[in-house]
């Protein structure tokens, strides 16, 4: 009986490993619950820190990132906090119904008339380059595209052109037909008038010292400026003191119908011819091959390229001929000597007065001009053109003053059939 009330109160106690295990549940329940907190709100921060990092300034990286290569120390390891970013920028409201800038178009391609279109008389290429570029020839016969043959009028002048209204008239009308290229001096200021055909027509050029290789240089660089007009096959040295003796039609038909070129070429014993001759030429050039000639010529496009080309002869008189030697008078007349002397007539289309002697040919004033003088320049001289006689030989003439515009002007016209 003792033993029955000692075994119910053992039953009705319960056992002491239940309270311990429902303890432990509750521990473990808690660090589950304190985990996921921690996991949400860590979760939380992340979202958050995204979220703010996507209108983050890249400027701000690219700062950072300077300054973290810049240290010694690493910029998360950095004792100063890296600087607060600046606010977001505000969205702009862009209208739906605005419309979108387009790209701008591509350039066009470079095709033939771009190559082939006259360049700007003004560059910036210096004398190496403009020879250079001048000297380039197609090979290929026959022309891809239209072009009118043009004559290359080339004027070498001191300083004003003025005759320049006598050459107006001269040019007018036949736009299309000719081009002009003048070489003054680099000091000379004047401008012409806009309505001018001489207006933005002077080349690039440099000083030019009579007597000295330099006029040759002038010359050579007129040629070059020319030959970049593709359309340009006959060309013409002149002055400020030449005037035309024929109207533009006949000198320009006198021009493209020939079948030779207009360089005065002769062999002159003498002071003034072969005792000019310098004999450290030899041997690219000899005695037997030494010319004289005018300064004035008329070549074609054969010859101007060849010219501008020529690194042979040029430079020995650059080196040689120097006072009393004159390179003007005997370079063009001994290099067309030496490489064209079947293609060139031998004489020059300039008529210049030479009967009173001296240095320099003589000067004609105002009173000078008459219609029976003009008319004695036009037709007082025979000569050959194409295998046949003729009284036209001179087209020009030269050295007329500035005085004698006025009567240029009165005469000239009627006399010779301006337009």
């Amino acid at each position: 009986m003792k033993n029955k009330p000692q075994q119910q109160q053992q039953q009705q106690q319960p056992p002491s490993s239940i309270p311990k295990h429902f303890l432990n549940v509750q521990i473990h329940l808690h660090k589950i619950i304190s985990n996921f907190l921690i996991f949400a709100f860590g979760l939380a921060i992340g979202v958050s820190i995204s979220f703010y990092l996507k209108d983050f300034p890249f400027q701000l990286y690219a700062t950072q990132a300077k300054y973290s290569r810049s240290s010694n120390t690493p910029l998360l390891f950095s004792s100063a906090p890296p600087p607060l970013p600046p606010p977001p920028l505000p969205t702009l409201n862009i209208q739906k119904n605005k419309t979108k800038t387009s790209a701008a178009p591509p350039p066009p391609p470079i095709g033939l008339k771009e190559y082939t279109k006259p360049p700007n008389i003004m560059h910036d290429m210096d004398d190496a380059e403009l020879l250079w570029r001048a000297s380039l020839v197609p090979r290929r016969r026959g022309l891809p595209f239209k072009r009118t043959p043009k004559v290359a009028f080339m004027f070498l002048t001191r300083g004003p052109l003025a005759l320049a209204p006598f050459w107006e008239m001269f040019f007018k009308g036949h736009e299309g037909l000719y081009s002009i290229y003048v070489h003054a001096n680099p000091d000379f200021n004047d401008t012409m008038p806009q309505n001018s055909v001489f207006y933005g027509r002077r080349v690039p050029s440099k000083n030019v010292t009579w007597g000295e290789p330099n006029m040759v240089q002038a010359e050579r660089r007129l040629l070059a400026n020319a030959l970049l007009d593709f359309s340009n096959q006959r060309f013409v040295l002149l002055s400020e003191s030449c005037i035309p003796l024929f109207n533009f039609k006949v000198i320009y038909d006198y021009l493209m119908g020939s079948t030779q070129t207009f360089v005065e070429v002769y062999d002159l014993p003498g002071p003034v011819g072969r005792d000019r001759y310098r004999p450290k030429m030899s041997p690219q050039i000899t005695l037997a091959q030494w010319r004289k000639g005018s300064q004035w010529f008329e070549v074609d496009r054969v010859i101007a390229v060849e010219v501008v080309s020529d690194q042979k002869y040029f430079p020995l008189f650059t080196k040689h001929c120097k006072p009393s030697c004159y390179s003007d008078e005997h370079y063009l007349p001994t290099y067309v000597n030496i490489k064209f002397r079947k293609k060139n007539s031998n004489r020059t289309l300039t008529w210049v007065d030479w009967s009173r002697g001296g240095p320099h040919p003589s000067k004609f004033m105002r009173t000078d001009v008459t219609v029976d003088f003009l008319e004695k320049l036009r037709h007082g001289t025979k000569c050959e053109y194409n295998g046949k006689s003729t009284d036209v030989c001179h087209l020009f003439a030269r050295k007329f003053l500035p005085n004698t515009l006025d009567r240029l002007l009165r005469f000239g016209p009627k006399l010779m059939k301006f337009n």
